[in-house]
């Protein structure tokens, strides 16, 4: 049985994620659910990694920035649907310091995200912008810098928040009602100061999706000028499809985190499994479709997609 009144005193060390309390009568079919798009997240990601990683093709800059955006988005999934499918079927405790580590990997790979989609976008400016000086500038060395950057800033950006939450007691409840451990439905059961936390959880939010966006949607905007103004036919379509996949990818990741964003903020006006379903927009659904669309917009991915295909019909005939 399950406690929820507690004395300050002896703040909760376990929890356990009962995502979803509204349909409770059917946590085993959210768990085949979660668990087949676990497999297809997997799959359709892990393809397109191979793809990259054996086809000397795909070797540029921009193709090594979608193969981390995809390894990113692996790892993030991993971090959280193994657990949350343990729990749709048997609902095992997990420990605060285990939930801590839980909601850093999301923040340090959502974040690690949205620095992976600025830096496409730079990619982009420089080849349509600067074609001339392309390989130069988006050389090797810079491009290991760069990455480094990416986790550095996550790092920096993250680590306050997840420190701030551990020094919070929680004895409110032990029931977390959410599939992962998010900062703000953990926080929703402490009993004491939360203003550090959540300070710091303001300051990222802001500098990685106000920031983020405002320099994305600068170089993009160069990138649709220099387009229209000093390419045309075959070339400017190809410009034009190659970002505009990029900014599909980058809505998805940052329009659903500002909807999980702000319903979780709207406190009583939405349902306990609406926001569960939010949640699950911004830390499923991108790992989930991103693979689909390089797939299906990118000519260099879907040609070599299709060539493997052919070499193993070949194959597989007598």
């Amino acid at each position: 049985m399950v406690t929820t009144n507690q004395s300050i005193l002896f703040p909760h060390t376990e929890f356990v994620l009962y995502g979803f309390p509204g349909v409770s009568q059917t946590r085993f079919l959210l768990g085949i659910t979660f668990l087949f798009l676990y497999v297809v997240i997997l799959t359709a990601n892990g393809l397109i990694l191979y793809l990259i990683c054996i086809e000397k093709t795909l070797r540029s800059p921009m193709y090594l920035l979608i193969s981390l955006l995809l390894s990113i988005n692996v790892t993030c999934t991993t971090s959280i649907m193994p657990r949350a499918i343990l729990d749709f079927f048997l609902l095992i405790r997990i420990s605060l310091s285990s939930c801590l580590v839980q909601m850093f990997f999301i923040y340090f790979m959502t974040t690690c995200e949205s620095n992976v989609l600025l830096l496409m976008s730079l990619d982009r400016y420089v080849a349509i912008c600067r074609p001339l000086r392309y390989h130069t500038i988006m050389n090797k060395n810079l491009m290991a810098w760069l990455t480094l950057t990416v986790f550095i800033r996550s790092g920096v950006l993250v680590c306050p928040l997840v420190v701030f939450t551990s020094m919070v007691p929680f004895c409110r409840s032990n029931i977390i009602l959410n599939f992962v451990c998010e900062n703000m439905a953990l926080l929703g059961l402490a009993c004491g100061d939360i203003s550090k936390p959540q300070i710091a959880g303001l300051i990222a939010r802001i500098l990685v999706t106000v920031f983020d966006v405002t320099l994305l949607l600068m170089f993009y905007s160069n990138i649709l000028y220099s387009a229209m103004k000093t390419t045309s036919g075959k070339s400017r379509h190809k410009a034009l499809n190659t970002c505009g996949t990029h900014l599909m990818v980058a809505m998805l990741a940052y329009l659903s985190t500002v909807a999980s964003s702000i319903a979780y903020r709207m406190e009583s006006s939405i349902s306990v499994d609406t926001k569960n379903v939010f949640s699950a927009l911004y830390l499923i659904i991108p790992a989930k479709f991103n693979p689909f669309i390089y797939g299906l917009r990118l000519t260099e991915i879907r040609r070599n997609l299709g060539k493997y295909r052919k070499r193993s019909i070949t194959l597989d005939i007598p």
